[in-house]
């Protein structure tokens, strides 16, 4: 509650101070236009805030920041924020108006945020990023598109993250082979599958074919197999899909219907958890890594996590028997490809923003990102048969992970890949994520406003949810959900809501 009147407090300060901040800009005056650097081929100063995921910073002098400022020609004046109240550092300093030249955006979709875009306080750096290699080719087009504001604009430099290999379904291929069976491609194999192993025990212990568990606001794991119904990528029971360039909100959708009528069908015959409802995402994990189920949703890279526990279990399993699905009924979720963004506000000359966006984008050469990857030679890593080997422990000592909270570049397998898989492993996960990569979905409402949504979503997912969760256990008939829509369709917020969303999608859109 603390932080949500934080919010509000700094939204009304925001007109009384960014008028200064314009006359400023307006002026070419304040401390940016001052400390600009870099022209004459001296370190280009920047002052930066940004969020600390670690207890303590990295000194001033830090050999890693050193070594990046001499890479970059530059002269960081690194403000570093903890993570434990970076929200309200950040409201405040919107409010303020006195904003540092690069500051980290944890929520590019706050209303904070948008009141200050709205009126003025960033650059549009969407014209500029053509001239910037890393920047227009190392971060994916995905998250350039999810984090432009209403307006059409970026408003700042997404921090990248893989937009492919999402958590989707990872089966037990060694159960499939017991049993001669295939790889699911529809919900209709995808139940034979789960029949076959509940049926026929490949695990010899009469486990629960698949682990499934429900957030309170979500569909949690069971939300992939309604999303493969629908083929719409979303969370909150309040997903939406594109439809002949129109938003439809998903439980509209008689797709949404199937989904629930297949899911209680799972459930009666007792194909995932009976206690699934209260069952934790943690609680879900443990059936699959005891061995106690055979389908879990998850990402291809935490193969590790389960291959000990389920080899103690079965000396047999390989570590290819951890094996995700490519797309079931043509569809699989594609990420965000980002985790907020940094943004220079307009009290930073033009010339200089250009400076700033120049040195994030050598900041994301090879060379000088690996300073912050790997370290020193020696004392963070040192080299066995040509390959790197990291000291986890020193590297975060010396601060190297805390620089990725700037300036980061994302392996766009990292979420199906690890150093320390084996090469054949890591090659066929490679293969199914760009088999994945052919039919993935993103969330195609990340970014859109509405101010309705804003007001009613909380609560009306929570109540989306209920519906769903008392179908499934057989405590409502499949018709209260008929009757549920119906009302939904008639309450003019949920109406103004959809319009309101199908309107900022057409002007975002429109504007690219």
């Amino acid at each position: 509650m603390k932080r949500k009147r934080t919010v509000r407090t700094a939204a009304g300060l925001m007109a009384s101070v960014l008028a200064m901040t314009a006359l400023v800009t307006a002026c070419g005056g304040g401390k940016a236009g001052q400390t600009s650097g870099g022209a004459s081929g001296g370190p280009l100063e920047v002052s930066i805030m940004t969020i600390l995921l670690n207890p303590t910073p990295p000194a001033d002098d830090n050999k890693i920041k050193q070594a990046i400022e001499k890479a970059t020609n530059s002269k960081l004046k690194i403000q570093w924020v903890s993570g434990n109240n970076y929200d309200d550092k950040l409201n405040v300093t919107l409010a303020s108006g006195d904003i540092p030249e690069l500051t980290f955006i944890k929520d590019p979709f706050s209303s904070v945020f948008r009141n200050a875009v709205t009126q003025g306080a960033f650059w549009d750096v969407g014209p500029y990023i053509k001239d910037y290699p890393n920047l227009s080719s190392k971060i994916s087009k995905t998250a350039w598109d999810l984090t432009k504001m209403q307006d059409g604009k970026n408003y700042g430099v997404p921090r990248p993250r893989p937009s492919e290999g999402d958590p989707f379904f990872i089966i037990r291929k060694d159960w499939l082979d017991k049993l001669g069976l295939k790889p699911p491609t529809t919900t209709d194999e995808l139940y034979n599958v789960m029949k076959a192993f509940a049926e026929k025990n490949p695990g010899g212990n009469g486990a629960v074919p698949m682990t499934a568990y429900v957030n309170p606001s979500d569909m949690g794991s069971l939300g992939q197999i309604e999303n493969a119904f629908t083929g719409a990528n979303g969370a909150y029971n309040a997903s939406w899909k594109l439809q002949d360039g129109k938003l439809t909100f998903t439980p509209f959708l008689p797709e949404t219907r199937n989904a629930l009528e297949y899911i209680t069908k799972l459930y009666k015959e007792k194909l995932i958890p009976e206690d699934f409802a209260s069952l934790k995402l943690s609680q879900a994990n443990d059936l699959f890594k005891g061995g106690k189920a055979g389908i879990i949703v998850d990402k291809a890279g935490t193969m590790s996590d389960y291959y000990d526990k389920l080899k103690a279990i079965d000396p047999n399993f390989k570590q290819s028997d951890f094996y995700p699905l490519t797309s079931i009924n043509g569809y699989n979720p594609k990420g965000a490809g980002f985790s907020g963004l940094m943004a220079i506000p307009k009290s930073v000359p033009e010339a200089k923003m250009k400076q700033i966006l120049k040195l994030m984008d050598t900041w994301m050469n090879d060379d000088v990102f690996a300073i912050q990857q790997y370290g020193f030679e020696g004392t963070d890593y040192t080299v066995k048969d040509g390959v790197k080997v990291i000291n986890t422990e020193q590297l975060n000592k010396d601060g190297g992970p805390d620089f990725n909270q700037i300036v980061y570049v994302a392996d766009p397998y990292a979420s199906s890949n690890k150093v320390y898989f084996p090469k054949e492993i890591n090659e066929l996960y490679k293969k199914i994520q760009d088999d994945r990569a052919k039919t993935s979905v993103a969330d195609v409402s990340i970014g859109l406003y509405s101010p309705t949504a804003q007001k009613i979503l909380p609560e009306l997912s929570k109540k989306i949810q209920d519906m769903k969760t008392k179908i499934i256990l057989g405590r409502e008939p499949i018709t209260s959900w008929d009757a549920f829509t119906a009302q939904l369709k008639a309450d003019p917020d949920v109406t103004k809501m959809i319009q309101e969303m199908n309107d900022a999608y057409q002007k975002r859109n429109a504007a690219k």
